[in-house]
């Protein structure tokens, strides 16, 4: 089964579609077209079905008509976190309320004036997070895959003027680490997913839901060698216009050998992204054999 390729699905015209939608009539009627789109994926999405399938039915339990049910309900809220975020970006009025459990702790790492990392997954809606962390008056940095299409980034800028986080591309230099050392030396807060790798680079090993599956070493490197606290953060949608952000209490990863601190922030992040998926299950956005060894 295919791994990840780094790159997204979506396309320029699915964009258009549903950004004339929320200008013109809202939230609710977008979602309503989403329910096709959905039911499209569901029928003719032969990869990424079978890779729900597997995380639904063997690695969370579910019995196989449950299983299927989720694999539908998960398209449906990919596509609601889609549009949440370019609502979000283009400023439509959309009333998203929210709770935040650990907001202190993030306030207390930009305090300290050391700067702080942010570990995430794909799992829950990062942009919303990204929008909200602008309540803490510094500066979020997000490193990330140049995973869009041109015409897709082009079209976002076009009519949301981009995203209001500063964007650390990966690239094969490695002149990301560069800058992320320099937005950490200047306090601001450096944001990652920590689940997805491409194929070739380095990899760690860990148990996540009762199966061994490797995940990116660079995050967990970073961790154990900058010396700045590290966070785990997660955004969710629990109802159309309602989130819950969670941020953990940061550690310093500056304890024994590099290799254990890097296996120590590793089993932190395990940890951590597996209690939020069994609150979670259907949130859970990543379409390939995750379990693939």
């Amino acid at each position: 089964m295919a791994s990840w390729e780094g790159r997204s699905k979506a396309t320029p015209l699915g964009y258009r579609i549903f950004v004339g939608i929320l200008k013109m009539f809202g939230l609710k009627p977008a979602y309503a077209l989403l329910r096709v789109v959905a039911g499209y994926y569901f029928l003719f999405s032969m990869e990424s079905n079978s890779s729900l399938y597997d995380y639904f039915h063997r690695r969370l339990g579910y019995p196989k008509w449950k299983a299927f049910r989720k694999i539908y309900r998960n398209y449906y809220e990919f596509g609601q976190t889609l549009i949440d975020k370019v609502a979000v970006m283009a400023g439509l009025r959309v009333p998203f309320t929210y709770d935040f459990e650990g907001e202190h702790y993030l306030r207390q790492m930009v305090a300290e004036g050391r700067g702080g990392m942010l570990l995430s997954a794909h799992i829950g809606n990062w942009e919303i997070a990204g929008h909200l962390l602008k309540r803490l008056e510094t500066t979020i940095n997000v490193v990330m895959y140049d995973g869009e299409h041109e015409q897709i980034k082009a079209y976002l800028e076009q009519v949301t003027g981009g995203r209001n986080m500063k964007l650390i591309l990966i690239r094969e230099d490695l002149s990301h680490i560069y800058a992320i050392n320099e937005a950490l030396e200047k306090n601001e807060l450096v944001c990652m997913h920590a689940d997805r790798f491409l194929e070739g680079n380095k990899t760690l090993s860990a148990t996540l839901l009762g199966s061994a599956a490797r995940f990116p070493a660079g995050p967990f490197l970073l961790a154990s060698a900058l010396n700045v606290p590290v966070s785990y953060v997660y955004a969710f949608k629990e109802s159309t216009v309602h989130y819950h952000l969670y941020a953990s209490e940061p550690v310093l990863y500056n304890q024994g050998a590099r290799k254990e601190r890097q296996e120590r922030a590793l089993a932190d992040f395990v940890a951590e992204t597996e209690k939020r998926i069994h609150q979670y299950p259907v949130q859970w956005f990543n379409y390939y054999d995750f379990w693939k060894q």
